[in-house]
């Protein structure tokens, strides 16, 4: 058998390939899984989209390649969505691309700027990509660890002068992936001297920025990039609009870095199936009733869970936003250890927190992508796991 790059052999395995093997283990044994895992929603993508997919798949015109940057119509969707949520003006011309999701854009974006040895500031807790893809090209991942007491945002005095001025791109994501921590203007302003000052390509995460709970409404990063010299942010319709499986989202900002990012897309993919981009403009000009219903439920989940944990000893408190809650593991147990116990025990999957990056060790996530009469079941199981 040829042996493969090494860069394949020193991958992890993927964060949720790995919880997998532990569900199936857990249902060889019989157990009913009440799975908090992978943040999939559970609820339908609204019936107007899907129409309007059925209605574009029955058109020939869709079935030939697309365009590799997005159909114009997508982008100008994007555009003037963008105006509409945060009063951003985009060029759908030269600052907006189509990606198959925001997650295959991500993990293409160190591609486009980390040579070897490039450093990338990266948050852990955070979503795995990150920083994997970070290390496929070649470059050194610097840790920004996202702490409890400093509200999960990262502390920039206490990176070195000296890795800031070698950083080439910098990733964040507010509203947060695992914590459901928010980002303040105080942040973001900060963010952007950091950027200015020593010449970093903010990369934004905003996957979830449409989800949020009790007046919070969370605000776009080119809202403070005013001129888009700095920040290009990445989207995904999968949470808003609950089509986590029709891969589809967008990346918005710096046209210097859209355009890099498309070339790089050029020579490694075709563009986004024509019909999941009209779907895609239906999501974003069509009826948005779907998404206030949708929050409305998350949040319902929400306090469901927050009450129940903090019933059980586990004290945690409510996220302005995602569908994550993230809490701290009982203690005398390591992260993995807790989930561990809970699953093979209760047949309850969480995530451990560690797999998110070393500063999530001590902590679990749990994902409200699962319906309220499962969720009840799920603190009364957890109530006879003695801790």
């Amino acid at each position: 058998m040829v042996k493969p790059a090494s860069r394949i052999e020193n991958i992890p395995p993927y964060l949720f390939a790995r919880i997998d093997k532990k569900k199936a283990e857990a249902r060889k044994k019989g157990l009913d899984l009440i799975d908090f895992g992978v943040g999939d929603p559970d609820i339908p993508t609204p019936q107007n989209i899907i129409t309007r997919m059925k209605e574009a798949v029955d058109d020939s015109a869709n079935h030939r390649y697309p365009s590799y940057e997005g159909m114009f119509e997508f982008r100008k969707a994007v555009a003037d969505w963008y105006k509409k949520r945060f009063s951003v003006d985009l060029n759908p011309a030269d600052e907006v691309v189509a990606l198959i999701g925001s997650k295959e854009g991500i993990a293409h974006m160190p591609w486009a700027y980390i040579d070897n040895d490039d450093i990338a500031l990266i948050p852990s807790p955070g979503y795995p990509v990150y920083k994997i893809m970070t290390l496929l090209t070649g470059g050194n991942p610097y840790i920004m660890p996202l702490k409890e007491e400093n509200h999960f945002l990262p502390k920039y005095d206490d990176i070195p002068a000296s890795i800031l001025d070698k950083a080439k791109i910098m990733f964040l994501n507010y509203p947060n992936n695992p914590t459901g921590a928010h980002a303040d203007d105080d942040f973001y302003e900060r963010s952007l001297w950091i950027a200015r000052e020593y010449d970093i390509l903010i990369c934004h995460d905003a996957a979830y920025s449409e989800i949020a709970y009790d007046g919070y409404t969370p605000r776009s990063i080119l809202e403070f990039d005013k001129n888009k010299k700095y920040c290009v942010e990445f989207h995904s319709l999968s949470k808003t609009y609950c089509m986590t499986g029709w891969r589809i989202g967008f990346v918005v900002g710096n046209k210097e870095a859209v355009s890099n990012l498309g070339k790089l897309k050029t020579n490694i993919d075709s563009g986004v199936f024509q019909a999941i981009q009209y779907a895609g403009i239906e999501a974003l000009t069509g009826d948005q009733s779907s998404v206030e219903i949708m929050k409305k439920t998350f949040q319902k989940r929400r306090d469901m869970v927050v009450n129940g944990l903090n019933s059980i000893g586990i004290h945690v408190e409510k996220p302005k936003a995602t569908f994550y809650i993230w809490a701290k593991v009982p203690k005398g147990y390591t992260s993995a250890d807790f989930c561990e116990k809970i699953i093979e025990e209760q047949g309850i999957v969480v995530t451990p927190g560690s797999g998110f990056g070393e500063e999530g060790e001590g902590y679990f996530r749990i994902s409200i992508t699962i319906n309220e009469k499962r969720i009840a079941e799920a603190i009364e199981r957890l109530k006879m796991v003695r801790f």
